[in-house]
């Protein structure tokens, strides 16, 4: 196998290594995934992306947000906590603490640390006074106003609304490394599904229970479906759109039944999604949404046997940024890319 790239081409050290050492298993099913990835928008395609558990807590925009702005990703599906923790990570990054020795604590540890006002989340933590409160300021007055006024959003216009107008002074945190800022500045379309467990939910919910603010403010999971109704056949016109998922639960459960939504209760032509890829953890098991094989899902018309899918059994920290790392050297050098997956024999 040839993995050297052309004369006069810009290196390429993420894709190189992943074309020259991932061969087998978990390597391969994430070499061919990434490769599909590229194909896909290649020939125009769209892709939709699910973000579930605490991801952004993790930093996993150092490469979504770049992969936003350059075209890579065209619609995201979020946990209410991963949408909130990519602002606190904006405004709150120094005063973060992390736990590497986390797996040896002991239950009195984790009181000392929840008396220091921090929630952690496996290694790191989450500063409730820099990030919780800081934010709380900005949105419950928000909230009030479109109360007062009788105004309705989706919950991610809210964070869109106030991560857009922070004063730089404001970030403590790289911007450039906000996928919640690089998302709202390009107004990707997006949907919250399941939003009230997320802490500024939790926060949502008091407010309206003290009479603060009126619950009608926040459009519902059911408006979310109706606008991803529109939206899913607007980025599947032309090649398609496709599902990339990270982890499991509600954000990838619920866009991917538009599909099947569409064409048995509206009854309306949709195209089935173009690529199908997940990674996850989760081990196949009885009634197991996260652990679910993609082929269960030609039984419920999301995907069809011609779809290309990929499982990829990892950690999701590891592999989605080596993956958006790699396909972002394809978006910028895409004729060298090209070259040297020609030359590795792919």
């Amino acid at each position: 196998m040839n993995n050297i790239v052309p004369p006069n081409s810009p290196d390429l050290p993420i894709l190189g290594f992943v074309l020259t050492h991932f061969q087998n298993f978990n390597a391969r099913a994430t070499r061919d995934a990434l490769l599909a990835y590229w194909r896909h928008i290649e020939r125009g395609g769209t892709m939709f992306w699910t973000l579930a558990g605490a991801m952004s807590s993790a930093q996993l925009g150092i490469t979504l947000a770049p992969a936003i702005r350059e075209g890579l990703i065209h619609g995201i599906s979020t946990t209410g906590a991963n949408l909130e923790e990519s602002l606190f990570r904006l405004v709150a990054h120094r005063s973060y603490r992390d736990f590497p020795e986390y797996r040896y604590f002991s239950k009195e540890d984790d009181t000392r640390i929840l008396r220091e006002r921090m929630r952690r989340v496996t290694d790191t933590s989450i500063p409730e006074d820099e990030a919780f409160r800081a934010v709380e300021k900005h949105l419950i007055p928000a909230w009030e106003v479109a109360s007062q006024q009788g105004t309705r959003r989706f919950w991610h216009e809210y964070f869109y609304e106030l991560v857009l107008s922070l004063d730089p002074s404001a970030h403590e945190g790289d911007p450039d490394s906000c996928w919640l800022l690089a998302a709202a500045r390009a107004n990707l379309p997006m949907v919250v599904p399941g939003y009230e467990d997320s802490t500024f939910g939790n926060i949502f919910a008091a407010h309206v229970k003290a009479g603060d603010c009126k619950a009608g403010i926040a459009k519902s999971g059911i408006e979310y479906m109706g606008a991803l109704y529109d939206q899913y056949r607007e980025l599947a016109a032309g090649a398609g759109v496709g599902f990339f998922q990270v982890g499991g639960g509600i954000a990838g459960d619920f866009p991917i039944c538009v599909v099947p939504s569409l064409k048995y209760d509206l009854e309306v032509p949709a195209k089935p999604w173009a690529y199908f890829c997940q990674i996850s953890d989760s081990t196949t098991s009885y009634g197991s949404y996260s652990g679910a094989t993609p082929n269960e899902k030609i039984t419920w018309d999301k995907l069809t046997k011609d779809t290309p899918m990929f499982i990829i059994e990892s950690d999701a920290t590891i592999v989605a940024p080596l993956m958006l790392s790699a396909l972002l050297e394809c978006k910028r050098y895409p004729e060298a890319a090209n070259a040297l997956i020609a030359a590795s024999g792919h």
